[in-house]
């Protein structure tokens, strides 16, 4: 029976520091997600407080559009991850701007909610408890969507003139977990508001 060599074992049992753009997100989100809860918590503790209308009930449709393309956003970013791993620029490119624009219709798909609710149902921030926890809440997350597409755009802006390469992956991947986080806060929020609270 021979024996295994020491500096085949060391190698093995070797430590990796993880990268610091996954560190520093990974920071980012746990801060975000800290912010997320204080404003859930203050929307369901004030649902059902208001003395005068509109209420949820009253005004709020189910966003089932937004939120299908919001949620299939996560699929497509996957994809561009796993294209630019493998060198696949040019699917890389293709699914990340089919991501931009996912994101990009759900912020207008919420929009437009927000018009037909200042304009046609007169709840503002100012309204009621519920005007201001509602537009708190789905507001903080909207710019979190808009934050990401920006950031996105930038890296499409890199990929399109030829500064993007497989080296980068690491990079892109960084930026994956950002957007995989504000679908997982749409989750939340879409089943606070749109589900608990109606």
């Amino acid at each position: 029976m021979g024996t295994v060599p020491l500096e085949h074992v060391a190698n093995e049992g070797e430590w990796k520091l993880p990268s610091r753009g996954v560190v520093a997100m990974a920071s980012l989100i746990t801060a975000e997600a800290s912010i997320f809860t204080i404003f859930v918590v203050a929307y369901l503790y004030y649902l059902g407080r208001d003395t005068g209308g509109p209420t949820p009930k009253d005004v709020l449709e189910i966003p089932y559009f937004g939120t299908v393309c919001l949620l299939s956003s996560s699929g497509f970013i996957m994809l561009a991850e796993r294209a630019i791993e493998h060198g696949r620029m040019a699917a890389f490119r293709l699914w990340w701007m089919v991501t931009i624009l996912l994101g990009a219709i759900f912020l207008a798909d919420t929009g437009i909610e927000w018009y037909k609710l200042i304009v046609h149902d007169h709840l503002t921030i100012h309204t009621n408890l519920f005007g201001t926890t509602f537009y708190s809440l789905v507001g903080l997350h909207a710019s979190h969507v808009v934050v990401g597409l920006l950031m996105m755009l930038v890296v499409a802006m890199f990929s399109l003139t030829g500064h993007l390469r497989t080296e980068h992956a690491e990079r892109a991947k960084v930026l994956t977990l950002y957007w995989h986080f504000v679908d997982a806060v749409w989750v939340v929020v879409f089943t606070v508001v749109y589900v608990v609270g109606r």
